[in-house]
């Protein structure tokens, strides 16, 4: 059984191993995310990304060309000037109002932690997908090479290092302490977004990003042909209005990408997903979700690169006074305001590295109290019910976890399992030892579901094993049993037994088993045998494999380190990951 000091996980020589773990005995042992990595596929061959970038260049440059050549025409110059870049309608007060700057500068501060932390999240999965298997070489864009083929290859061992110049806070394996910040981020981002979407809407300010005249569509085009040919389109700058190009952009960046880098985020949440089979497919899948939540992102980064280069090649000084203080002039004042909260931004995510390595159990405290409850909110009241056809199961499933080595649980195997025995014991009436036998006898049920790794990857699979609500009435647990451990005849990661816990409530949903089979055939050594747990409203870590005895308790805080799991104390994952 695992230590049941509620304490371990607290003390300063639990914190060292990890950052030793985390961050500096994989140094040199495990690729890093580097450009020369990333590779994207065309038909069954995979290219480096150099090229694409090398033949996106060479396009942008005949691209130039041509529309310079174009600007010189008569057809042209006569469009420009009959559909001007600048529309004079409608009309609306000049000026930036201190809620827009406020918003503003909270929204930069805010996406430098949500990118930090997104990318190091990517890190632990480095292949993006459009079909929900995840069968490794169909990927469609990777940032590392090909899966090995010449031995077992977890979804673990695929993870690449991450320095924390990018990645928040850098390391491998570090996806725990990145959630909790990307999450803690994506909340308060919801509220700035909304607060700015209301008081756009409530004042004459929307009037100036979201188009209400079809004519922005030929004056954009106009704005086009004058970009491309490397000209600036006569305007009065954005202290009065934005021209139709930008407009449109800032449209779209407020009114499509954040919501679909909100709803895409939502649809990697196996506890929605498996409740409302409809929702990922509103997407097309699951990983075409977590693609589309790549692409958001990258489209941000594009956004803001070229925002910050139309600010300073058109009135840098008096751009940045109206968007600091709302003054059209030209002075020094704004790029001061500018760079001061730069460095205020570089500071905190200084700050927030150092804090992930020294007080990471803090961290997943507030998080825990924050994020936690807002999961809660958002995910616990719905039960899994989403099923798969035959025709749906995966070819490939990952495998993950470390493989038992213990002399007891290889003479189980050896013995194919005949001697198993799963222990039932704790806070319950009845006390029992169950063989694979039992557990047959007991009831059986067949489904077929997505599973969900906080990774990133997914895949559908037929699980036939025990409905545990059948082994509720069996024991008969105590009133007081809130929660229930699993333990594994595997080690974690970092050594010492495995375990996990989970709630009475989400154990009575109609589809939490104790799994035997797995695709019709005895569970598989990799995916668990003799038998595993699976609880499809929760990710996939929480879904015990190799288990050998279970324990009904009050809370999941009376053992291990008092965080839920080996996981939640050794890697600070969430108590419950939901999503």
């Amino acid at each position: 059984m695992a230590n049941q000091n509620g304490h371990d996980g607290d003390s300063p020589d639990f914190q060292r191993a990890f950052t030793r773990e985390a961050r500096l005995s994989e140094e040199g042992a495990h690729p890093r995310m580097r450009l020369s990595q990333v590779h994207f596929r065309l038909g069954s061959r995979f290219f480096s990304v150099w090229w694409l970038l090398l033949w996106g260049a060479l396009a942008g440059v005949v691209v130039v060309a041509a529309f310079k050549v174009f600007y010189t025409t008569s057809v042209a110059q006569s469009f420009i000037k009959t559909h001007p870049c600048v529309q004079s309608t409608p009309t609306f007060p000049p000026g930036i109002p201190v809620w827009i700057i406020v918003t503003h500068a909270l929204n930069f501060f805010l996406i430098v932690m949500i990118l930090r932390a997104g990318w190091q999240i990517l890190a632990d999965h480095p292949r993006l997908y459009h079909k929900l298997d995840c069968t490794p070489d169909r990927e469609w864009l990777r940032f590392r090479g090909p899966v090995p083929k010449t031995r077992v290859w977890t979804a673990k061992d695929d993870a690449i290092m991450l320095s924390p110049l990018f990645g928040m806070p850098g390391g491998r394996h570090t996806i725990g302490v990145a959630r909790h910040w990307h999450f803690i981020f994506d909340i308060l981002f919801v509220i700035n977004g909304i607060v700015f979407i209301v008081l756009t809407f409530t004042t004459q300010q929307y009037l100036k990003i979201v188009p209400t005249q079809w004519s922005i569509l030929p004056a954009a085009g106009s704005c086009i042909v004058q970009y491309s040919a490397l000209y600036l389109p006569t305007e009065p700058g954005g202290f009065f209005r934005f021209d139709a190009i930008q407009q449109l952009s800032y449209f779209f960046i407020v009114f499509v990408t954040a919501p679909a880098a909100i709803l895409t985020g939502l649809a990697m949440s196996p506890a929605l997903d498996n409740r409302f089979k409809w929702y990922q497919r509103l997407f097309g899948n699951r990983q075409i979700a977590r693609s589309a939540h790549f692409i958001a992102m990258v489209t941000f980064v594009g956004f803001f690169f070229i925002h910050m280069l139309m600010v300073f090649s058109t009135q840098f000084s008096k751009n940045l006074n109206g968007i600091t203080l709302d003054r059209n002039e030209y002075n020094l004042n704004g790029v001061m305001l500018t760079l001061v909260g730069v460095g205020v931004t570089i500071a905190f995510q200084v700050w927030a590295v150092n804090i992930s390595w020294t007080h990471t159990r803090v961290l997943q405290r507030i998080s825990n109290m924050t994020v936690g409850r807002v999961m809660d909110l958002l995910f616990d009241h719905y039960g899994p019910r989403a099923e798969y056809r035959e025709k749906d199961i995966s070819p490939f499933f990952w495998p993950n976890g470390l493989v038992p080595t213990s002399e007891e649980w290889t003479h189980l195997k050896d013995e194919e399992f005949r001697d198993y025995r799963v222990r039932v014991h704790g806070l319950v009436e009845k006390p029992v030892e169950l063989s694979l036998q039992d557990l047959r006898d007991m009831g059986r049920r067949d489904q077929i579901t997505m599973h969900n790794c906080i990774q990133g990857w997914s895949a559908i699979g037929k699980w036939s094993g025990l409905p545990f609500t059948s082994l509720i009435e069996l024991v008969k647990p105590s009133p007081e049993a809130q929660w229930v451990m699993f333990y594994s005849f595997g080690e974690g990661g970092e050594g010492g037994q495995y375990y996990d816990s989970h709630s009475i409530k989400d154990l009575g949903h109609n589809q939490s088993l104790l799994a035997y089979e797995m695709n019709g055939e005895p569970l598989p050594v990799l995916h668990g045998a003799p038998l595993r747990l699976r609880v499809e409203n929760q990710l996939g870590f929480k879904q015990v494999k190799w288990i050998k005895e279970i324990e009904f308790v009050r809370h999941f805080s009376e053992r291990g380190a008092s965080q839920g799991g080996y996981n939640e104390d050794h890697e600070f994952y969430g108590y419950r990951d939901e999503i």
